[in-house]
C-alpha cells in the first residue's frame, strides 16, 4: 500500500494535500472497492473500541453486594446449624439470582448493541470514481470523502476541494466557538460541521485518530430516569420496613429467650425474601424488550430511560417538512420578473444547485429544468457555497461561453439582500404571499450580469402536501391527551394553509410575537398557540424552555445540526427520518419512516412498556407488605411462625422466576400521559397488601380452629397460600379494571401456572416441608380464588365509590364529566 502506519495528526497537517494522497497510495477517484476491503481488513474498522468486562468475571459480580451478602449469610448459618435441606435450598436462590441476572443482563446488552448498530452513522465516500453512502465503520485511511452541514466528521481528514467548513470541536478541544477550516487543513474525527461543505482526504481511522489516541476509555455513566430513581427508592423502602419488622421480632424473641442463631437465619431469609432481588433485571429487561419492540415500529430509542418520557409526554412540537407533510418536493410554478423568462430563472436556479448533495429541493429545481428542456451542461461550476442556516442561500460561481457569473437562489428575503436595493421587492411580496395562500414556498432566484451586479430574476414556486396520514395521526395524537404544535421557517400564509389540510387549529404565530415577550406573556402565547412560523432554530430551544416551567413534559421533532440544542433541552428529543448525524446524536429518539405516525406508535408503545413497570412496582410493595405483616404479627400475637426459612426462600425463588415474564405481558395504552404518581401507587399496593394479610389471616384461623392442623401441615398450608395468592396478585394490578377485562399474555399465565404447579406438587407431595395432601391443596386453591376475586370486586368498587377510576399507572382519570379536553 505504499505506507507503514497510518499518519499521524501532526505529520498530515504539515504535508501537502499532493503527497498526503501519494503516500497514502490514493488519488481524486478515491479507492477501488478491493482496495478497501484489504485496508479495512489490515487496519480493522473505523469505530472506538470499548473496553469489554469478561462475562465470569460480570457473573461473579451477581454474588458481590448487599442482598448477595445477606443471601451468604443465611446460607452459612443454615451449615452451622446444620439445616443442611435449607442450606441446599438458599444456595440455589443464590445461584438463580445470579443466573437470572446474569441472563437478563445479557438480554438487555444484546438489545442495546442492536438499537448502536441501528443508529451507526454514515459517510459519503468515493468508491470506483463514484460517490456512494457507507457506514462510517467501513471508512479506510486513503478514502475520499465529502463532509457537509450537520455531519460528525467520521475520521481523522486532510481537506482537498471546496470554499470552508465551521467545526465544532468542543467535545476534543473544550473550545466552544467553532473552528473555521480550509483546504490543507486538518479536521479530527467526532467534530461536528455547522457551516460549509467539503471534499476531503481519510488519513487516520478508529483507534488511530486525535480522538482514538487521546480519548480515554471510561464508562459512561448510566443516568437513571425518574421512574427508576423512584422504584429503587420503593425498594429502599421496602428493606426498611423489613429491617424494622425484623428488629421487632429480635426483641420479642429474645425476650422469649428463643435460640438467637435461628432466629437470625429465619431473619435474614426474612429480609432477603421482602428486598426485590429482581427489581434491576426486571427493569432493564422491560426497558430493553419494549426498546425492541419500539425498534419495529420505525423509532430507535437512543437512551432507555427515554420510554419513560415520551409515555409522559403532553405536548409535541413537530417539524411541518416531512413530519407532517410529505417531503416530496415539486416546482409547482415559475414566476420571472422583468426582463427575464421561465428558462431564465430555472437556468440560475438549476445552476445554484447540486445533485450530488441529495437536496430535495435542489432535486426538484434540477428535475424540472430537465423537463423543460433547458440547457446546463454547457456552464461548469467553479465555486460553490452550499445552503447555511444563516444566510439561507446557496450561490455558484459559473464559468460559460460567454465568460464567468454567479447565480443564487435561497430565502426570497435572503435573495433580497444579495440584491440590495431591488425594485423586485413589491413584486417578491405580492408573489409570496400568492404562493403562500396555495401552501406553496417560494424559493428566489438571482444572477449577475457582465459587470458583477446581482439582479433579482423571479421566484420559484414550491411544493409540499401533507401526508395522507397526517390528520388521522394528529386526531389520534389529541385523543392520547398529546397536543401537537407545527413548527416551521416558512410563511405564516404557508403554515395556516397546511394547518387547515391537517386538522390543526390555525392559531399560527409567527416567532417575532414571542421573542422578546416577558417569560410569562411569552408562555402563554405559546401554550395557546396551534403551531409557530419563521422560526429559527434558537427559537425551537426557547418554546421548549418556556412550556418546561409549566410543567409540560415536552416532545421536540428536528433533524439539522443547528436542532440539536432543542433536541437536547426537550424531553423527548426526536430525530426524524433522515436528520444529520449531529441530529440524531443529541435526540433521544430516531425515527427511521418519515411521517407523525411513527411517533404515535412510539407513544402508545412507551406508555405500555411504562404500565408494565407500574404493574411490577405495585405488586411488589404490597405482596411484600402481605408477606412482612403477616409474619411478623403471628410471631407477635400467636408466638407461632406460620412459615419456616425454607419456605420463604422457595417462595423468593418462584417469585423472581415467574415475574421476569411480565416484560413480556400484554399492556394497554393509556389514554392520558402516564406519569409517576408515588401516592396512587403506594395507596393500591397499601390496600392490597393489607387485603392480602387479613385474607391469610382467616386461612390462618380456618386452619388451626376448624380444621386442626398440626404445626407442620398448618405451615405448609400457609406456604402454599402465600404462594397462590401472591403470584395471582400480579393479575390484580395489571389493570385498574376487573382482572378479566384485559387477558394477560400466554407467558405471563404460563409462568405464573407453572410456579404455581411446582409451589403446589412442593406442598402435596412434601418435599422439602410437610405435605398436606390433594384435598388441602385444593381446598387452598378454592380459598386464594375466592379472595383473588373479592378482592379484585373491593379493587374496583372502592374507586367506584370516590367518584373516580385511580389509574395505577399513577394518573387519575377523571369518568363523571370532560371525558374529551377540549384543547
Amino acid at each position: 500500500m505504499g505506507f507503514d502506519s497510518i499518519i499521524g495528526a501532526d505529520k498530515a497537517r504539515k504535508t501537502t494535500v499532493f503527497d498526503l494522497m501519494d503516500s497514502l497510495s490514493s488519488n481524486e477517484s478515491g479507492l477501488s472497492t478491493s482496495e478497501a476491503k484489504a485496508r479495512l481488513k489490515q487496519y480493522g474498522p473505523n469505530e472506538i473500541l470499548e473496553k469489554k468486562i469478561n462475562p465470569f468475571i460480570k457473573f461473579l459480580g451477581y454474588f458481590w453486594g448487599t442482598i448477595p451478602w445477606m443471601i451468604e449469610a443465611a446460607a452459612v448459618l443454615s451449615a452451622l446449624l446444620s439445616r443442611w435441606d435449607d442450606f441446599a435450598i438458599i444456595f440455589l436462590l443464590l445461584l438463580m439470582n445470579g443466573v437470572v441476572g446474569f441472563w437478563q443482563e445479557h438480554k438487555a446488552d444484546n438489545a442495546i448493541e442492536l438499537l448502536k448498530e441501528r443508529l451507526a452513522p454514515t459517510a459519503r465516500v468515493k468508491r470506483d470514481g463514484q460517490w456512494k453512502g457507507i457506514p462510517s465503520r467501513e471508512l479506510v485511511p486513503g478514502d475520499i470523502v465529502r463532509v457537509r452541514l450537520g455531519d460528525i466528521v467520521p475520521a481523522d481528514i486532510k481537506l482537498i476541494e471546496g470554499d470552508f467548513l465551521e467545526v465544532d470541536e468542543s467535545s476534543l478541544t473544550g473550545e466552544s466557538l467553532p473552528t473555521e477550516k480550509k483546504v490543507s487543513e486538518v479536521a479530527f474525527s467526532g467534530s461536528i460541521v455547522r457551516q460549509g461543505e467539503m471534499t476531503a482526504l481519510v488519513f487516520a481511522t478508529g483507534m488511530r485518530t486525535y480522538f482514538g489516541r487521546t480519548a480515554k476509555l471510561v464508562e459512561l455513566a448510566k443516568t437513571r430516569s425518574h421512574f427508576q430513581k423512584a422504584v429503587v427508592k420503593i425498594g429502599d423502602y421496602l428493606i426498611i420496613l423489613a429491617l424494622v419488622l425484623v428488629t421487632l421480632i429480635f426483641i420479642i424473641t429474645t425476650l422469649r429467650h428463643e435460640s438467637f442463631l435461628q432466629t437470625l437465619q429465619f431473619a435474614l431469609v426474612l429480609v432477603v425474601a421482602a428486598i426485590p432481588a429482581a427489581l434491576p433485571a426486571v427493569l432493564s429487561v422491560t426497558m430493553a424488550v419494549g426498546a425492541m419492540e419500539l425498534t419495529k415500529k420505525e423509532a430507535i430509542v437512543s437512551r432507555l430511560e427515554a420510554i419513560e418520557e415520551i409515555a409522559g409526554m403532553d405536548v409535541l412540537c413537530s417539524d411541518k417538512t416531512g413530519t407532517i407533510t410529505k417531503n416530496a418536493i415539486t416546482v409547482a410554478e415559475v414566476v420571472p420578473f422583468e426582463g427575464f423568462t421561465e428558462k431564465d430563472v430555472l437556468l440560475f436556479g438549476a445552476l445554484a444547485s447540486r445533485e450530488e448533495d441529495g437536496d430535495l429541493i435542489d432535486i426538484a429545481i434540477i428535475k424540472k429544468s430537465k423537463k423543460d428542456q433547458v440547457e446546463t451542461a454547457r456552464y461548469k461550476s467553479s465555486k460553490f457555497k452550499p445552503f447555511d442556516p444563516v444566510s439561507k442561500r446557496t450561490v455558484a460561481e459559473i464559468e460559460g461561453h460567454q465568460g464567468s457569473f454567479s447565480a443564487a437562489k435561497g430565502a426570497p428575503q435572503a435573495i433580497l439582500s444579495l440584491v440590495g436595493n431591488s425594485t423586485a421587492r413589491t413584486s417578491v411580496d405580492r408573489e409570496v404571499e400568492t404562493f403562500a395562500s396555495k401552501g406553496y414556498r417560494a424559493m428566489g432566484v438571482a444572477g449577475t450580469d457582465s459587470e458583477g451586479a446581482w439582479h433579482y430574476m423571479g421566484l420559484i414556486a414550491l411544493q409540499d402536501p401533507p401526508r395522507e396520514d397526517s390528520a388521522e395521526t394528529i386526531n389520534t395524537a389529541q385523543s392520547l391527551g398529546v397536543r401537537i404544535k407545527m413548527i416551521t421557517g416558512d410563511h405564516v400564509a404557508i403554515a395556516k394553509e397546511i394547518a387547515k389540510m391537517v386538522g390543526l387549529g390555525t392559531n399560527i404565530r409567527p416567532a417575532t410575537d414571542f421573542v422578546d415577550k416577558p417569560d410569562k406573556e411569552a408562555t402563554d402565547i405559546i401554550e395557546k398557540a396551534d403551531g409557530f412560523a419563521q422560526v429559527f432554530p434558537e427559537h425551537k430551544f426557547k418554546i421548549v424552555d418556556l412550556l418546561q416551567a409549566r410543567g409540560h413534559i415536552v416532545g421536540m421533532t428536528g433533524d439539522g445540526v443547528n436542532d440539536a440544542p432543542a433536541l437536547k433541552k426537550a424531553d423527548v428529543g426526536i430525530a426524524v427520518s433522515g436528520a444529520t448525524d449531529a441530529a440524531r446524536s443529541a435526540a433521544a429518539i430516531v425515527l427511521t419512516r418519515k411521517g407523525l405516525s411513527v411517533v404515535i406508535d412510539a407513544i402508545k408503545e412507551s406508555r405500555k412498556i411504562f404500565q408494565r413497570m407500574n404493574s411490577y412496582a405495585i405488586y411488589r410493595i404490597a405482596e411484600t407488605i402481605r408477606v412482612l405483616f403477616f409474619i411478623t404479627l403471628s410471631i407477635i400475637i400467636f408466638n407461632f411462625y406460620p412459615v419456616t426459612a425454607i419456605m420463604i426462600v422457595l417462595l423468593a425463588l418462584l417469585n423472581d422466576f415467574a415475574i421476569m415474564s411480565i416484560a413480556y405481558d400484554r399492556a394497554e395504552s393509556a389514554l392520558k400521559p402516564s406519569r409517576w404518581d408515588m401516592t396512587a401507587v403506594l395507596g393500591m399496593a397499601t390496600f392490597l397488601g393489607m387485603v392480602g394479610t387479613i385474607a391469610s389471616f382467616i386461612l390462618f384461623f380456618i386452619g388451626m380452629n376448624f380444621l386442626h392442623l398440626s404445626r407442620d401441615v398448618l405451615q405448609s398450608m400457609m406456604y402454599l397460600k402465600l404462594s397462590v395468592a401472591g403470584h395471582f396478585l400480579i393479575f390484580i394490578t395489571r389493570t385498574n379494571s376487573h382482572f378479566w377485562s384485559y387477558r394477560p399474555s400466554n407467558i405471563l399465565l404460563a409462568a405464573v401456572l407453572g410456579t404455581q404447579t411446582v409451589a403446589t406438587i412442593i406442598a402435596v407431595y412434601g418435599l422439602l416441608i410437610s405435605p398436606i395432601g390433594w384435598g388441602l391443596a385444593l381446598f387452598v386453591w378454592a380459598y386464594s380464588m375466592a379472595s383473588f376475586v373479592l378482592t379484585d370486586l373491593a379493587k374496583v368498587y372502592l374507586f367506584k365509590r370516590l367518584g373516580r377510576e385511580v389509574d395505577i399507572l399513577g394518573r387519575e382519570v377523571e369518568v363523571i364529566e370532560n371525558h374529551v379536553e377540549k384543547i
